[in-house]
């Protein structure tokens, strides 16, 4: 989705102090270089401090969270002989939760095993964000490239001149929530203010001249436009993204589908001259989009949030040409001739000689009545990025065991005073990633509950307690809480497709290998040649990603699979321009 113009900052007129960047380096030569590199780049917007002292930095931190002033980077030296950092690391977390934390090493100290311990720990237990050689000049655009990276990822979360929108609600509301979810899911930078608050009415007087009487969601983009109430089309067309077909109706291949998998198929679909439409209920990035940082995705050695990533891949689509029909939803699918046609909600089709079905798949539901009534006000399924602001100094739980609660816990940690997560298993061995792990038991307030379940919650207009219970007692505790996010099991959303799409026993498509093994296809195959691999029971219907039988449900192995099955498309389909 595109980025437009400007926005007035909600705190434009009020006097606010610059953000921080600290540097902690030992040796009056490095000091002196580091603090000149520093000042030559980043003083006009950032103000500079520079020490070789661990207590008076933490003094200074101290102060500065005292009065309200923001640090946006925190460089630290990784000393020699080695002084402990983790201390001082751990009270900038706490100080300072969103200050981006770099670990400075001797250019090629890498090499040394205990300062390439002290960086793989530092960044596993998810002390630092990463690590760098400290600059060798004022012109290191190795150093400066990473420091700006940073510094930019903090703007985007911080600061409110660096957001796209300005989100005006109730916090608590469902439909802000819904919101929330769809700008940040889709890698749209926002800041949220509360109905009532003086930076909402002196925001809604300068653009509207309103003073703000009404409950209801507005949403101001940066160029200046109001959005009462929007609808999700609306948000989607607010920042550029097509939600309606024009009038190109047929196409080589139709996408269902906008999460890593879906997104990779189109890009190598548009790319290799495939004319190209995508089709998503929602934004773009599906259950992806939410995590707030995804370690582990191949290129990415610092993490990416889902919602940026989304937004790469989204725009990397757009330029190869790839046309989206967003807030629009696949209602059914039918042959016709040799192709099939997408039926859309609104009455619309579209038509193509290949459907690529990457529908993903959405969280179970807990199935407790007093939750289900509170979602959207405190219940939330999925990580809910957007949510964690409002979690400031309260109570979270996150249910799951797998690496999108792993993530979400460790976001909601920089808000929340505690985060518990609550796990059905003995265990996080088999179903989150080690990294994970790591990070969660090097986090002082998340606790893990394992062999445990929510079973009840109550409040009145939002979230205020869930009740837990012990699986091998049946001992239950009512705990204080403001959010409970909830990741549990899937469901893939397929029910909306023909009968004659083979199934397993929970819903996902069966592709390929599966369909010959199953002997679900002997004799009712019409072809002489056998499925490709993601090819469903439907000559022509592909499957990929999460709705897949037997995928692995990673962001990586659905690009994968969108990759791979544009090879299989080309057997098929030849593109228009050959």
């Amino acid at each position: 989705m595109s980025r437009v113009g400007y926005l007035p900052s909600v705190n434009e007129g009020a006097p606010t102090k610059r953000a921080t960047i600290v540097a902690v380096v030992e040796g009056a030569a490095d000091l002196e270089r580091v603090q000149e590199v520093l000042r030559r780049r980043y003083a006009a917007d950032y103000e500079i401090s520079c020490t070789s002292s661990l207590a008076q930095a933490e003094r200074e931190l101290r102060e500065k969270r005292a009065a309200g002033e923001q640090v946006a980077v925190v460089l630290v030296e990784q000393s020699r002989p080695e002084t402990d950092r983790r201390p001082f690391l751990v009270a900038v977390g706490e100080l300072h939760p969103f200050a981006k934390r770099v670990l400075l090493i001797e250019w090629g100290a890498w090499r040394d095993q205990s300062t390439a311990a002290a960086v793989r720990a530092a960044i596993g237990e998810a002390r630092v964000d990463y690590y760098a050689p400290k600059p060798r000049s004022s012109r290191d655009e190795d150093f400066h490239r990473l420091l700006g990276e940073l510094l930019q990822e903090w703007s985007r979360a911080q600061s409110p001149t660096a957001s796209d929108a300005t989100l005006i609600g109730q916090a608590g509301s469902p439909r802000v929530h819904e919101i929330g979810t769809l700008l940040a899911s889709s890698g749209i930078a926002y800041q949220f203010e509360e109905h009532g608050s003086v930076a909402a009415r002196r925001l809604l007087a300068d653009v509207t001249g309103e003073h703000g009487t009404t409950s209801a969601p507005v949403l101001v983009v940066r160029d200046g436009r109001v959005f009462h109430d929007p609808s999700n089309a609306a948000l989607g067309k607010a920042f550029g993204a097509d939600t309606e077909l024009g009038a190109e109706r047929d196409f080589d291949v139709v996408v269902i589908g906008a999460g890593p998998a879906g997104l990779t198929a189109a890009v190598y679909a548009a790319s290799e001259g495939l004319s190209t439409l995508v089709i998503d209920r929602a934004g773009i990035g599906g259950q992806a989009g939410t995590s707030s940082l995804i370690r582990n995705y191949l290129g990415f050695s610092r993490g990416i949030s889902g919602g940026e990533l989304a937004q790469r891949a989204y725009q990397q689509a757009w330029v190869f040409g790839a046309r989206f029909a967003l807030m629009r939803e696949a209602r059914a699918l039918r042959r016709d001739n040799d192709g099939w046609v997408v039926a859309l909600d609104g009455g619309d089709e579209a038509t193509a000689r290949a459907v690529v079905l990457a529908t993903g798949i959405s969280y179970r539901r807990l199935g407790v009545p007093a939750l289900e009534r509170l979602v959207g006000a405190g219940v939330f399924y999925g990580a809910s990025v957007s949510e964690a602001r409002t979690l400031t100094d309260g109570h979270a739980f996150v249910v799951g065991g797998g690496n999108s609660a792993g993530q979400a816990a460790m976001h909601l940690s920089r808000y929340a005073a505690s985060v518990t997560v609550v796990v059905r298993a003995q265990t996080l061995a088999s179903s989150m990633s080690e990294y994970l792990q790591q990070a969660l038991a090097a986090t002082a307030n998340i606790a893990i509950r394992t062999e445990t379940e929510v079973v009840d919650g109550d409040g009145a207009d939002r979230l205020e307690r869930v009740t837990l219970r012990l699986r091998s007692s049946g001992e239950t505790e009512l705990l204080p809480a403001a959010g409970l996010f909830i990741m549990i099991g899937a469901e893939p959303l397929t029910d909306w497709l023909p009968a004659e799409i083979e199934r397993d026993d929970r819903g996902y498509l069966r592709t390929g290998v599966d369909l010959v093994n199953q002997r679900s296809v002997v004799g009712g195959w019409p072809l002489t040649r056998a499925p490709m691999t993601h090819e469903t029971s439907l000559p022509g219907v592909f499957a990929i990603g999460d709705v897949r039988h037997g995928s692995t449900k990673r962001v990586a192995s659905g690009a994968g699979e969108g990759s791979v099955v544009v090879a299989e498309l080309h057997r098929l389909v030849q593109p228009a321009t050959s």
